[in-house]
């Protein structure tokens, strides 16, 4: 009769600490005696380790040696190719779903025409289109220096009018001669929430 082994699904991990991928497992367990766990978590306490695998092995199960350091050491009675496999899996889950955040740039200038600021908008669409992050850059010229609220118009009307696909990550600072905002792709319903709250109740925008 199998024993169902309930493996915990956020990583290979023994209490206290990650099993090795190298664990020694069954007859390659060479010592006299072991701390056991059951399969289902159980405390068995210290016992030889030939009744130890005695025991994974009417379980059909195997015997792995999950605190090698311990003394003696720590034993659990587990389907090792189970617990491996699902390990992988979750593995190449994790290296699947991670996203590298891809930041572009996008520069105006605080009296920027129509026409120009149009296609720097549309090129901030696409990039947050794209899943990228924005970071908005408006260079400051001469007597420009002396009128920073022009960038920060400018910078508030970028982020209204592009609410419907992202929203403003970092919010305008100076930096240097330069001001910058950094905006972001929506992530769900809250993000895009919030950003249509921001552009309601900013009095800039009014």
């Amino acid at each position: 009769m199998t024993t169902n082994v309930v493996v915990n699904a956020r990583a290979p991990y023994y209490r206290g600490g990650p099993i090795s991928s190298e664990a020694r497992i069954n007859e390659r367990i060479r010592v006299p005696e072991v701390r056991l766990v059951g399969p289902g978590g159980e405390q068995v306490g210290i016992v030889r380790v030939e009744d130890a695998l005695r025991l994974a092995l009417e379980a059909d199960l195997d015997l792995v040696e999950v605190a090698p350091n311990a003394r003696p050491p720590v034993c659990k009675i587990m389907d090792y190719g189970k617990f491996k496999y699902e390990a992988a899996q979750k593995e190449r889950e994790a290296r699947k779903n991670q996203q590298q955040t891809v930041v572009k740039e996008q520069k105006l200038r605080p009296k920027i025409d129509t026409h120009d600021y149009e296609t720097k908008k549309g090129n901030v669409v696409r990039f947050l289109e794209k899943g990228s992050k924005v970071k908005v850059t408006i260079m400051f010229r001469g007597r420009e220096q002396s009128r920073p609220e022009l960038g920060f118009r400018l910078l508030q009307r970028l982020a209204d009018d592009i609410t419907d696909y992202g929203y403003v990550e970092t919010s305008a600072k100076q930096d240097g001669r330069n001001m910058t905002m950094v905006v972001a792709p929506h992530r769900g319903a809250k993000t895009r929430a919030k950003a249509q709250e921001s552009k309601v109740t900013d009095p800039a925008s009014e």
